[in-house]
């Protein structure tokens, strides 16, 4: 017997679709837009509501489009099954509805995206307690873990800052506790980092962001890797035990978020991310190879006061970013010397965009203090380490000489 192939990450995601067949030839999954699914036998119809075999019960529980998605995401993080939402936050929201109950208690990164903050924040006011650590110190997490702690949550490149959680350490020491490891790897990619590797049991990803790649689609997935022992998490419903234990958490998840809570991905949405997933590698190496040579001009310029990216030696976290990453991501910020206006600068800008999305294909930049984490308070900003003239620059896949000149040119009528 022949065994199967293995292909490359991009190959892999190219052919996807193909390995089970499409309608009529078609290169792509068409894009599925019934909400109702009948089948001739009504017994059919019965059996897969119970769980007895595949098939389609509602739209909002997902459709032909959106398995299609999630197979190329699952393929992605080589995950055990994979769930996508309507938007990344609806995500990671889904751990909040799905897995945690009133005097559950969670260890969190602090240095997280403002929009993940708020929802601890809400989730606290829920009777859920959170534990804000600094994550680049593994020390700090075990520090903070009780009796009742079900889930540690960190990002793997924070949002905006970019610090860098010690993600191997925590996952030797979840695994240990027995606690479930959730990390959001949507600064990374599945294509520069899994966090599989790390013991993580649940992995987030925005698929707005650098999966989809071209800003036209929202979407948000959580992958469950295997990696984590569903029979020692204390929350599990009995009627989602019938199967196998491997399946328990995604099969609550399922039901608890998605079909209960209803944040589902839309089928043209899926459409979109998945043929922009396509070309993930390929952007992801040029948007990392622009990053790192933006962040390099900018930590030389006498204008600029700080620059903040892994894949400069001068970062904190460098050594862990080179060792578990195959690039150090396309995010990075920077903070102008005083008596320098941010706005002015970005005015002058003529290729960099002000917005703020994450993972286009167009640079984006935005001043982080003045909009997307104006929100939270200056008391909350310092203690991310955000500083009120910190700006966020999303590196696209401009060609390199023409995005430096742009910042040169830009920093030149400071």
């Amino acid at each position: 017997m022949n065994e199967k192939k293995h292909y490359g990450f991009t190959t892999t995601i190219l052919h996807s679709d193909r390995q089970k067949g499409i309608e009529h030839g078609s290169l792509h999954k068409p894009i599925h837009t019934s909400v109702a699914f009948g089948y001739a036998d009504a017994r059919q119809l019965a059996s897969v509501f119970q769980g007895k075999e595949p098939g389609f019960r509602y739209g909002r529980q997902g459709n032909p489009t959106i398995s299609a998605l999630e197979e190329k995401v699952n393929q992605m993080e080589q995950g055990v099954g994979t769930i996508c939402f309507a938007t990344g936050m609806g995500a990671i929201g889904a751990v909040v509805q799905a897995l945690l109950r009133t005097g559950d208690h969670v260890v969190s990164s602090s240095f997280l995206f403002g929009n993940t903050n708020s929802l601890w924040q809400t989730a606290m006011s829920q009777g859920i307690g959170v534990s804000f650590v600094d994550a680049t110190d593994v020390a700090n997490v075990e520090a903070a873990i009780t009796d009742n702690t079900r889930v540690v949550f960190v990002e793997t490149i924070a949002n905006p800052r970019t610090q860098v959680a010690d993600l191997k350490r925590i996952g030797e020491l979840c695994k240990a506790r027995g606690i479930l490891y959730v990390v959001d790897n949507t600064m990374t990619t599945p294509y520069l980092f899994q966090p599989k590797t790390v013991h993580a049991g649940l992995v987030v990803n925005a698929l707005t962001k650098s999966i989809g790649g071209h800003g036209n689609a929202l979407g948000g997935s959580l992958t469950d890797t295997g990696a984590y022992d569903w029979t020692r998490f204390p929350n599990i419903y009995e009627n989602y035990k019938k199967a196998a234990p491997l399946q328990w958490g995604l099969a609550q998840i399922r039901a608890k978020a998605l079909r209960d809570f209803g944040s589902s991905l839309a089928p043209d949405a899926a459409h979109h991310i998945a043929v922009g997933a396509e070309t993930l590698a390929l952007r992801m190496q040029r948007t990392t190879t622009n990053a790192l040579a933006l962040a390099e001009m900018l930590e030389k310029d006498e204008r600029v006061a700080a620059v903040h990216y892994p894949g400069l030696k001068s970062h904190a976290q460098h050594g862990i970013s080179a060792e578990l990453f195959r690039a150090h991501g396309s995010l990075l910020s920077f903070e102008l010397k005083d008596g320098l206006d941010c706005f002015d600068f970005l005015n002058r800008l003529k290729l960099a965009i002000p917005a703020s999305n994450l993972g286009d294909n167009r640079t984006l930049i935005i001043p982080v203090a003045h909009t997307i984490f104006y929100e939270m308070g200056a008391e909350r900003r310092a203690s991310m380490g955000i500083a009120e003239s910190l700006i966020r620059v999303s590196v696209g896949i401009e060609d390199t000489d023409d995005l430096l000149d742009d910042f040169c040119t830009a920093l030149e009528g400071c």
